[in-house]
C-alpha cells in the first residue's frame, strides 16, 4: 500500500503543545480525533521515533506524517438467500434471519444483508454510500425481524423523516431474565456510548433520548415475554433499558447474564412489526413476522417448565 508523507518542523511559537493539537491546527481537511487514530496506528514519528498523543513538542522537532492511501471499498452482490415481505420500484420489506448483519463494516465485508440485496434488486438508495446503501434502520446481527430498505434516494429520505419524527410503528417481543411484577410501562432513559467500553452503550446522563414503551404478554417461572413499542431507535436501545431494569434479555452476550441458562446464538428479541406511510403511495403500510423457531421453542420450554 502507497503512503503519502507530510513533514514539519516545529517552530517557536508551538513549543509545548500536543502533537494532535498541533497536526489538526496545519492540516486543514483532518480532524483531532483522525489524527489521534493516525498517531495510534504508530504513523507518526517525531525525529524517527514514533510518538503518543499526549507528546509535547520541542524546538526544531521533525515530524514525519505516513498517510496510507485510502482503500476503494466495493461492497459485491452476493446469492444469499433472505425472505422478501413486500417489494415494488421504491422499497424492499424484508424478514431479517438472526445472525445476519445488516451492512458491510471494517473486518465484515461479505454475508451481509446489504451484498444479499444487491445481488436480489440491482438498485438500493445512495446516500448512505457504498457501504449501507438503501439502509434507512438498522437491527443487531443477533436480532431477527422486519427491516425496510429503500431503493431510491426519494424513498429514503421519506422514511429517514419518518423515522425521525417518531411516526414509524416498530414493535419487537423479547424474553427477559426475571418475572416483570407490572403489566407495563415506560423507561425514558438517556443513552450514549458507554464511557469506558466503547464497545457498548449505556444510560448516561446528557446522552440521547431514549424511550421503550413495554408490555407483559406472558410470566413464566424466571422469565418474562414482554411486547416493546419504540418511540426512539437508539443503538441497542431496548438491550439497555431492559437491563437497567435489572430485566435484561435472554442471551443478550453483553447486557445480559454472564452465565445463561439457555445457549442461544444471542438475545431473544426479534422485529415483529414494522409500519410506515408509503415514500410514494402516501399510504399506511403494516408487516408483521413470526418470531423464528428458537424463539418459538424457548417460550414452549418456559411454558413447560412453568406449569
Amino acid at each position: 500500500m502507497q503512503t503519502k508523507s507530510m513533514n514539519f518542523v516545529v517552530d517557536v511559537d508551538d513549543i509545548g503543545k500536543r502533537i494532535d493539537v498541533y497536526l489538526a491546527e496545519m492540516i486543514d481537511n483532518m480532524s483531532r480525533s483522525q489524527i489521534q487514530k493516525i498517531i495510534n496506528n504508530g504513523n507518526v514519528t517525531v525525529n524517527d521515533k514514533v510518538v503518543k498523543n499526549n507528546y509535547k513538542l520541542k524546538e526544531d522537532d521533525e515530524i514525519v506524517l505516513n498517510l496510507p492511501e485510502p482503500v476503494t471499498l466495493k461492497v459485491e452482490p452476493e446469492n444469499i438467500p433472505i425472505e422478501i415481505m413486500y417489494e415494488d420500484d421504491d422499497i424492499v420489506v424484508v424478514n431479517k434471519p438472526q445472525g445476519m448483519v445488516v451492512h458491510p463494516a471494517p473486518g465484515n465485508y461479505s454475508g451481509t444483508l446489504v451484498n444479499a440485496l444487491l445481488y436480489h434488486c440491482k438498485n438500493l438508495s445512495s446516500i448512505n454510500g457504498v457501504i449501507r446503501p438503501g439502509i434507512v434502520h438498522r437491527i443487531d446481527k443477533d436480532t431477527s425481524g422486519v427491516l425496510v430498505v429503500a431503493k431510491n434516494d426519494l424513498a429514503h429520505r421519506s422514511l429517514a423523516e419518518q423515522i425521525k419524527e417518531h411516526s414509524v410503528n416498530r414493535i419487537y417481543l423479547a424474553i427477559t431474565e426475571g418475572v416483570i411484577k407490572e403489566d407495563g410501562g415506560t423507561i425514558n432513559r438517556p443513552i450514549a456510548r458507554h464511557p469506558v467500553d466503547r464497545k457498548k452503550m449505556a444510560i448516561v446522563e446528557g446522552g440521547r433520548e431514549a424511550i421503550t414503551h413495554f408490555r407483559v404478554l406472558e410470566r413464566f417461572k424466571e422469565n418474562t415475554y414482554i411486547e416493546c413499542k419504540l418511540e426512539t431507535g437508539r443503538t441497542h436501545q431496548i438491550r439497555v433499558h431492559m437491563s437497567s431494569i435489572g430485566h435484561p434479555l435472554v442471551g443478550d452476550p453483553v447486557y445480559g447474564y454472564k452465565k445463561q441458562k439457555y445457549k442461544l446464538q444471542g438475545q431473544a428479541l426479534h422485529a415483529t412489526t414494522l409500519g410506515f406511510i408509503h415514500p410514494t403511495k402516501k399510504q399506511y403500510m403494516e408487516f408483521t413476522a413470526t418470531p423464528p423457531s428458537y424463539f418459538l421453542e424457548l417460550l414452549e420450554k418456559l411454558r413447560n417448565t412453568s406449569k
